[in-house]
């Protein structure tokens, strides 16, 4: 299902374009793909949370990369990375009611995870094949930070996206293309 989910998905430009053979090659020739035991990398899963009126967009400040981040996590060999996107941000949020957008593909991407220590233990640098799931949230519902993940949690204009996260890599090539693709998802919907 992930590699037919892939190879069917529309890249939005030449760098998911370039990502997407990188992923269907990574997943034929590797088994693991989706198990943190692959040293090389692994299959994650993020969402993209706006609010009901699209002009805002939850992020965590997440502990490892020390900057404002989207909501994501390991498959761990769940090979349904929407489920997998819903449950991490409930697990990271608190959040309850999750409106799935769409159960396409929202976006993908090949992520570099700098080389870091969790639980006590290193774990080396390695590649994150990341799909990207569009969800909707109410940002009126409580938020509850998950203390071994996320300093805090915060819901941005999307001015402000570009601005609060400090890598500046995601920043130039995610974050930009996530509020573009938002605003013609959005463009798309009131069309219908």
């Amino acid at each position: 299902m992930i590699l037919e989910d892939i190879e069917n998905f529309v890249p939005f430009n030449k760098e998911e374009e370039t990502d997407k053979k990188v992923l269907i090659r990574f997943i034929r020739d590797n088994p693991d793909y989706l198990l943190r035991t692959n040293p090389i990398g692994h299959f994650s899963s993020s969402a993209w949370i706006v609010n009901e009126d699209f002009s805002k967009v939850l992020m965590c400040y997440h502990r490892i990369y020390d900057s404002w981040s989207w909501c994501g996590g390991h498959a761990d060999g769940d090979g349904n990375l929407l489920e997998v996107a819903v449950r991490e941000v409930k697990e990271e949020t608190g959040l309850s009611d999750i409106k799935v957008l769409s159960d396409k593909i929202f976006s993908i991407e090949c992520l570099h995870v700098m080389g870091h220590y969790k639980n006590g233990r290193y774990v080396s640098s390695h590649l994150h094949f990341n799909l990207t799931y569009l969800v909707q949230a109410d940002e009126k519902e409580k938020l509850v930070i998950k203390p071994d993940e996320n300093k805090d949690l915060a819901w941005f204009t999307l001015n402000q996206v570009l601005t609060k996260p400090s890598e500046t890599w995601m920043v130039e090539h995610i974050y930009k293309k996530e509020l573009e693709k938002t605003r013609l998802f959005l463009e798309k919907s009131e069309m219908l």
